[in-house]
């Protein structure tokens, strides 16, 4: 081929890449959505994931497809974002699904079963353990599509007035606790109460409530509990590895697009990623600051562990018999966390242990 005849060439295949490319992003439909979270624009990493994905959806299509985030109370209460979403009022939510266990039990799935599984084998478990298809067979039932966005790690126990020594101590106490927990603590005669994360502060500052518990240090930090209640237990049981749940009107999700979920999909788990590494910086640095300001950390005695441990049981165990989702995901998380729990003990657990063991000699 000619030299000249080789460039006229070039510039043609050039000309046709150029016009290629905004051909592609001409034929995706322009959608502007709303997505409603539980979540307070403070609680940075929580608020933050979707507003990450958000963002990144709109770089991916050229701000065609544009998600506007709003924070608990704008649009409706954070407690009511399956609501909203499952009616239309908006087309996705940002959530913990274990808030509305009081509409089924089975909710409680989406979030952290208590003493189910920690952060690693949820995400293993719902991506690629069968979780999440028992779960979306479960929210088509609310008209919705979802999918985990996210992990705050385990979970501390919460903000005490008083110590617990006992399991008498924790008689008739008022603890918030989000989620199902409430459940099982109220067979061991706690009377637990469900508030939505801007409405703890004033009620334990109030002694409407003798307790509280949220998520972790940085969280914790920032809703300011050290100031009202000193002592700090740990672990949350009821949330090894608690997720955020990304929640979708099912007929809107099904309208869209292979390419806009394939980008929802990816993006979502993009904000997951960023939210729980963020959290595992973050903690560390706000539990020694917290310990500076007076919080005394305190593990929840062995005979309370068991005894909550025990309750959980009998519930799962009660719950099964009646609700046939409840059992579908109890069988399948449970024979999950027996095989899991085999492997991790064997490497994990004996690296870790002795990491933690070095850590006090370097």
């Amino acid at each position: 081929m000619k030299r000249r005849d080789f460039l006229k060439a070039a510039g043609a295949g050039m000309a046709t890449s150029a016009v290629a490319a905004p051909a592609i992003a001409q034929s995706m439909p322009e959608l502007r959505w709303r997505l409603t979270a539980s979540w307070p624009k403070s609680l940075d990493t929580l608020y933050g994931a979707p507003e990450y994905m958000a963002k990144r959806i709109a770089e991916l299509t050229d701000n065609k497809f544009h998600i506007q985030v709003f924070a608990a109370g704008e649009i409706v209460p954070g407690l009511q974002v399956l609501d909203a979403v499952q009616n239309g009022t908006v087309e996705m939510g940002h959530t913990a699904s274990y808030y509305y266990f009081g509409k089924d039990p089975a909710f409680t799935f989406g979030t952290a079963l208590p003493f189910g599984l920690n952060t690693r084998q949820q995400e293993a478990w719902q991506f690629q353990g069968g979780g999440m298809e028992l779960l979306n067979d479960f929210f088509k039932t609310y008209n919705c599509w979802g999918m985990p966005t996210g992990n705050t790690t385990c979970q501390m126990g919460g903000w005490f007035r008083r110590e617990i020594k006992t399991l008498d101590d924790m008689k008739g106490l008022k603890f918030r606790v989000g989620g199902f927990a409430g459940r099982i603590l109220a067979k061991l005669g706690v009377v637990p109460q469900q508030l939505a994360a801007g409405d703890i502060y004033p009620a334990l500052e109030k002694g409407t409530i003798d307790a509280a518990e949220w998520v972790g240090p940085y969280d914790d930090e920032k809703l300011g509990f050290v100031k009202i209640a000193k002592y700090y237990y740990y672990p949350g049981w009821w949330e090894g590895g608690a997720q955020p749940h990304l929640l979708i009107n099912l007929a809107k999700w099904n309208e869209l697009p292979k390419t806009y979920q394939g980008m929802i999909q990816a993006c979502a788990r993009e904000a997951g990623a960023w939210m729980t590494t963020k959290y595992d910086v973050l903690n560390p640095q706000a539990v020694r600051r917290l310990v500076a300001s007076g919080a005394e950390l305190r593990p929840f005695p062995q005979p309370v562990m068991e005894a909550c441990y025990n309750s959980a049981n009998e519930t799962y165990a009660e719950l099964a018999q009646s609700n046939p989702h409840f059992k579908k995901m109890l069988d399948s998380l449970t024979a999950y966390r027996s095989d899991s729990y085999q492997w991790l003990q064997v490497a994990e657990l004996a690296y870790d242990s002795f990491m933690m063991r070095m850590r006090t000699r370097t």
